[in-house]
């Protein structure tokens, strides 16, 4: 059974809201990038949807939110190669740490208001609120009866 209602089931992972596709490296080189797997949680409360990112040793200037084609909303960004000077008597053992450039899309749904996105960034991790729209009650008209 799928966890992904069937409404979206003709739509690309790149508009999928429960989509883990992470967005590898784009530009012209194909090098492939330890740090593309920037996780992202998804909450939706009462009053927002509120999407958090890890993205451990970045600057807000190195990390882009925008909102596309109405509703999809992209985080992107890139952790450079730190430039050191050569020493002669230094020796690398072991390099783990990601660097590269990541993209993630989610497909927002309808109630997201998008043109009251806020983005904030504390501690490395990167917070994006999004306000809902007022939930539409149905109407219920009274008939009277007659007789």
């Amino acid at each position: 059974m799928s966890l992904i209602p069937s409404l979206l089931s003709n739509r690309s992972t790149l508009l999928d809201p429960f989509s883990s596709d992470i967005w590898a490296p784009f530009g012209s080189n194909n090098e492939v990038s330890s740090f593309t797997n920037a996780r992202v949680d998804w909450k939706e409360t009462p009053e927002a949807h509120v999407f958090k990112a890890d993205l451990p040793g970045l600057k807000k200037e190195e990390v882009k939110v925008e909102v596309e084609e109405g509703r999809v909303l992209q985080i992107s960004g890139e952790r450079r190669v730190e430039k050191e000077e050569k020493k002669e008597d230094e020796k690398w053992h072991r390099v783990e740490r990601g660097r590269g450039k990541f993209l993630r899309k989610f497909w927002l749904p309808e109630n997201a208001k998008v043109d009251e996105v806020k983005a904030s960034m504390e501690n490395g991790v990167l917070t994006v609120t999004i306000p809902k729209l007022p939930e539409k009650k149905p109407e219920v008209k009274v008939i009277e009866i007659s007789g």
